[in-house]
């Protein structure tokens, strides 16, 4: 998948005249990417216009015109976009109590190596989390986790084949399992090419 570059951005003044519908497609596009995991996580699948898409609202938001600036930015967000052999996932966990939040968090340490994708008669793959840092304590979680799922070469040819596949927990303080559509598994197949 393509990695983005300074010039696959749009300038603030022009990406404002285009946001509406940008935004618009964005939505779309995201609504094939992510899986709820229980009642209180999701997974968001990262992809090129995923992220030319954060970077674009940063520079917006941030104000940011300086090459150099963008550069910076970009070399913290290409990572996040997959690279044919895997998947790239923003892990959420969503609590809206602040209270009930840091109960939750401070029971779910170590959540983030306890979710796998199952594709169909093979094996269970576990992500690589949090590679820029440890977003773990002895006393919590973070609410935010960046996961890498990293998949052999016959796994990707049975997704591409059409097999089923979920995401399942295995975390004490919270088990679940989840199937992943099929408009979802349509989009993700294409991070492996």
């Amino acid at each position: 998948m393509k990695k983005i570059a300074v010039d696959d951005l749009q300038s603030n003044e022009a990406y404002n005249a285009q946001r509406p519908a940008f935004r618009k497609a964005m939505i779309e596009h995201k609504n094939n990417r992510r899986v709820k995991l229980g009642t209180n996580a999701t997974l968001h699948f990262e992809d090129t216009m995923t992220m030319r898409y954060q970077v674009q609202e940063l520079m917006r938001a941030e104000r940011i015109t300086s090459v150099d600036e963008i550069r910076e930015e970009l070399e913290a967000y290409n990572p996040l976009i997959p690279d044919g052999q895997n998947l790239k996932a923003t892990f959420m966990i969503e609590y809206p109590d602040e209270t009930e939040r840091r109960q939750q968090l401070a029971r779910l340490i170590g959540i983030e190596h306890r979710i796998c994708i199952v594709v169909d008669g093979h094996d269970p793959v576990y992500p690589i989390a949090n590679e820029d840092l440890e977003r773990s304590t002895e006393e919590k979680t973070s609410s935010v986790h960046f996961l890498r799922f990293e998949f052999p070469s016959h796994i990707i040819e049975a997704a591409k084949d059409g097999a089923n596949w979920l995401i399942r927990c295995e975390h004490e303080n919270y088990t679940c399992e989840e199937e992943i559509p099929e408009n979802v598994r349509t989009s993700l197949v294409k991070d492996f090419d």
